[in-house]
């Protein structure tokens, strides 16, 4: 790129940027020192005994450290996200399981059910009482054959 093609650049970025000034008057931009104000967290919302059972046997076993039972939440080709990379199969839930313990608490934000799927959207932490989200949660679901709901998926964002 020649040089000429820059300073047109920086122009037309500078010109973009006082358009936006003269069309937003009241706008001022934030200053360095200015904290950002964190979003309030949704509510929870009350799930159907069916969905809640999903996320309360979730919680039940992680706190037990039970990898396998976590395990038999899922579907049999059911997935997680795990160090960076998709983890399918019972089997190998388990195994990326196998160290997960503590006082986990889900709280859901949203759910839709169509049919045989559903989902679950929420966010989680660790410990008792009224504690801040520590991160978000998408739960898609399966109803299997016996009427139960299983995870197909859990992606989860710290």
């Amino acid at each position: 790129m020649r040089r000429a093609d820059f300073s047109m650049i920086a122009l037309r970025i500078a010109l973009v940027t006082l358009g936006v000034g003269l069309a937003f008057p009241g706008a001022t931009a934030a200053q360095p020192s200015e904290t950002p104000t964190r979003p309030a967290a949704l509510p929870s919302i009350e799930l159907p005994p069916e969905l809640d059972r999903v996320l309360r046997d979730y919680e039940r076993h992680w706190r037990a450290g039970a990898a396998g039972a976590l395990a038999a939440l899922f579907t049999p080709e059911g997935m997680i996200r795990s160090g960076g990379t998709w983890i399918r199969g019972r089997a190998a839930i388990e195994a990326a399981y196998a160290n997960a313990s503590g006082h986990l608490r889900l709280r859901a934000v949203d759910y839709a059910i169509e049919g045989r799927t559903g989902h679950i959207m929420g966010a989680y932490g660790y410990g008792e009482g009224e504690l801040e989200d520590e991160g978000a949660f998408v739960l898609t679901l399966r109803k299997a054959d016996d009427g139960r709901w299983l995870i197909s998926a859990d992606l989860d964002a710290g």
